[in-house]
């Protein structure tokens, strides 16, 4: 079974064809500035697909850190 969606995969590519043109912008509104990265322009075609309702996974928490990877001082 798939994770996203053929309609959300769409969208995700129509934010990465305005990022490439440099008409997406970040933030509420677009007010932001222009998004530069292209991990940016394919978070915020998934966000949009959110909100469209669409089949897209939650966002993940970032995991915290085991001990283990910690350096010792």
């Amino acid at each position: 079974m798939a994770l996203y969606s053929k309609s959300a995969g769409k969208d995700v590519e129509r934010a990465v064809k305005r990022q490439k043109k440099g008409k997406l912008k970040s933030g509420k509104g677009g007010k932001g500035g222009r998004v530069k990265s292209r991990k940016q322009a394919i978070a915020i075609g998934l966000s949009e697909a959110r909100k469209k309702g669409k089949k897209v996974p939650r966002k993940s928490k970032k995991k915290k850190s085991s001990s283990r990877t910690k350096k010792k001082r």
